[in-house]
C-alpha cells in the first residue's frame, strides 16, 4: 500500500505509527504539544526512533472528552500538518471522524484518514476518502457495550465499515482495520479482543494495534497511565504475533524493538 511517498510491505512488515495529539485533554499526553515547533520536534523525534507514520489528532477520543468543532480541529492539526510534511520525511496520518477535517488535512499534505468510527459518525467522510484517492484506516467503535457475541459482533461490525467505504468508492488495497481497544467496550473485552486478534486478520485486510498505555493496561497492572509501557509492548508483541501490520503507540523506541525482536523469532524458521 502506498501512503504519501512510501510503499508499505503489510504482507511482510509490521510498521509503528507514533501518535501525535494536538490536544489539551487527551489522557496521556494532553498539552505537550499544542504549539508547532514542540509538535514538529516530537515527530522528529519518532521517526529517529523508528516510526514510520505520525498520526496527528485534534481531539481527544478519551472516555468523557470534551467535543471540540470542526474549526477548532483544523485550527489545531492544520498549520501542525504543513510544518511536519516540509520538515519530516514521512507520512502524516489524521485521526478525525470529521469530513471537513479530513479534507482540509489532506489538502495540507496528510495522506491517511484515520476515522476512530469506521466511517460510522459522518457519512461525508468516506466519500471524501475516496475523492481524495488516499488509504483509510477504520477503527471499531459503538455507543454500547451490549454484545451476545463479542467477537463475532467485532467482526461484523468492521465489515460494515468497510462496506461503507466501498460503496462510497474506497478502493479494496486502500483499507486498514482497527479492533479498536477502549472504544465500546469494557476492560475485560478488550482483554478478550487482545487474545483473538487473529480473528481480525481473517477479515483479510491489514490492520492497526492501538492499545499504547490504555486503560485496559492500568487496570490489569493497577497502574497509573506514565507506568504502562512494560504493559503496552506486551500488547505489541501479541498484536505481531497475531499478524499486525501497524502499530500506535507513544512509545516509538521501545515498541521498535519489540517489533523488530518478534519478528527476528518468528522469521527464524525459515533458517532453519
Amino acid at each position: 500500500m502506498r501512503i504519501g511517498g512510501k510503499v508499505f510491505d503489510f504482507k511482510n512488515e509490521c510498521y509503528i505509527m507514533g501518535i501525535l495529539n494536538i490536544t489539551p485533554d487527551s489522557f496521556s499526553d494532553g498539552g505537550r504539544y499544542m504549539n508547532i515547533d514542540s509538535a514538529v520536534k516530537q515527530a522528529e523525534i519518532m521517526a529517529a526512533e523508528g516510526a514510520a507514520i505520525i498520526d496527528v489528532g485534534g481531539e481527544s477520543t478519551r472516555p468523557g472528552h470534551v467535543a471540540v468543532s470542526a474549526d477548532e480541529e483544523i485550527e489545531r492539526v492544520i498549520p501542525v500538518i504543513k510544518e511536519l510534511v516540509k520538515r519530516v520525511d514521512l507520512p502524516v496520518s489524521i485521526d478525525t471522524s470529521k469530513a471537513v477535517v479530513a479534507r482540509a488535512a489532506v489538502d495540507a499534505g496528510a495522506s491517511l484518514i484515520n476515522d476512530v468510527w469506521g466511517f460510522k459518525r459522518d457519512k461525508n467522510i468516506a466519500a471524501i476518502t475516496a475523492e481524495m484517492e488516499v488509504p483509510c484506516c477504520l477503527m471499531h467503535n459503538r455507543e454500547n457495550r451490549n454484545y451476545s457475541d463479542l467477537i463475532g459482533q467485532i467482526t461484523a461490525e468492521l465489515k460494515e465499515s468497510v462496506e461503507c467505504a466501498l460503496k462510497a468508492g474506497v478502493r479494496e488495497d486502500r483499507i486498514i482495520l482497527d479492533p479498536g481497544i477502549g472504544f465500546g467496550k469494557d476492560p475485560v473485552q478488550n482483554l478478550i479482543v487482545m487474545n483473538n486478534l487473529e480473528k481480525i486478520s481473517e477479515i483479510g485486510f491489514p490492520w492497526l494495534l492501538g492499545a499504547s498505555r490504555k486503560s485496559m493496561i492500568g487496570k490489569a497492572l493497577d497502574l497509573e497511565v506514565d507506568e504502562r509501557l512494560e504493559g503496552t509492548v506486551v500488547t505489541t508483541v501479541m498484536a505481531v504475533m497475531k499478524g499486525a501490520s501497524i502499530i500506535r503507540v507513544h512509545d516509538v523506541k521501545e515498541n521498535f524493538r519489540a517489533v523488530k525482536m518478534t519478528k527476528a523469532i518468528l522469521e527464524s524458521g525459515s533458517l532453519q
